[in-house]
């Protein structure tokens, strides 16, 4: 058995087609199916039902596909550990972090990575928790930063840093001189709001409910950056982390009474995985600035 066998049927497994597997593996169906039918004779089981016009994992083949998936992350770990450089003169790290969490706490992450370790390579994504933890899980992510707990025990956590909601506002807003806002003044804002996709939006929605809230929400976006730039230029104001705004020079942060529940933000990745120096040093960090914070 070779480790193309693993790979071809890995990808069978995950398109339920001979046909789309073999196009995304750019080879000829006919190889494929060859290549499988060859694994399935060196194990003796049959791992695929054919019939009908979907492919489907027999139960021999639904068992097998965890052991192949595991062993095909040791292997790249493998690889990425002979290509690690303990002086992190060269490397590579993959990052996931919440929509949220890009507009303040990324930056000066990033910054302070890069000016020290240059040569190595970030690769970057903005995505919801869900898939965040996805892909930690199918080691395509090295780290992710969320908030909440994880909803898988294959992921591991820690506590990275705090958070505070608040009212963030324009500079020429009318309540732009005030520290705090109560709730009848909040409930007179007209508001863009994040959909409800986002943790920060549940977040929200829990405090309303929890006060018996009434908001008054005239927009809503999926894009942290259009939520931002509309409280900018127009008389609208939003509820979102108070860090956001700090990080903003034409936005301020109002404090809110009732006070808005704190939440924190935890960095995580896949229990057993592979930690490279450059993950290694990432965190350090990380961690550190969630401690200034």
């Amino acid at each position: 058995m070779l480790l193309r066998h693993l790979h071809y049927f890995q990808a069978v497994a995950q398109y339920n087609s001979f046909t789309r597997a073999a196009k995304a593996l750019h080879v000829s169906q006919p190889a494929l199916s060859q290549q499988i039918r060859q694994l399935e004779e060196h194990l003796g089981a049959q791992l695929f039902d054919r019939q009908g016009r979907t492919v489907r994992l027999t139960d021999a083949g639904e068992v097998y596909l965890r052991y192949a998936r595991q062993a095909l992350q040791d292997l790249e770990a493998g690889r990425r550990a002979l290509h690690d450089v303990s002086d992190l003169s060269r490397g590579s790290l993959r990052i996931a972090v919440a929509p949220t969490f890009a507009s303040y706490l990324l930056g000066p992450l990033v910054e302070a990575f890069y000016r020290r370790y240059p040569n190595v390579t970030l690769t970057i994504q903005e995505m919801l928790q869900e898939r965040v933890e996805t892909q930690l899980l199918e080691d395509e992510l090295d780290i992710g930063i969320a908030f909440d707990r994880p909803t898988s025990n294959a992921v591991q956590f820690r506590p990275l840093l705090v958070e505070t909601l608040a009212l963030v506002v324009n500079r020429t807003h009318a309540l732009a001189e005030r520290k705090t806002i109560d709730r009848s003044a909040l409930e007179q804002e007209s508001l863009v709001l994040l959909t409800r996709e986002f943790a920060t939006r549940r977040q929200i929605d829990r405090y309303c409910h929890e006060h018996d809230l009434a908001l008054h929400v005239q927009m809503e976006s999926n894009s942290l950056n259009a939520i931002t730039e509309v409280v900018r230029r127009t008389g609208l104001s939003t509820l979102l982390p108070a860090a956001i705004a700090a990080n903003n020079e034409y936005l301020l942060a109002l404090n809110l009474e009732p006070a808005a529940p704190q939440r924190s933000a935890i960095l995580m990745q896949r229990k057993g995985a592979y930690q490279s120096a450059a993950m290694s040093a990432f965190i350090e960090l990380a961690l550190k600035h969630g401690a200034a914070s």
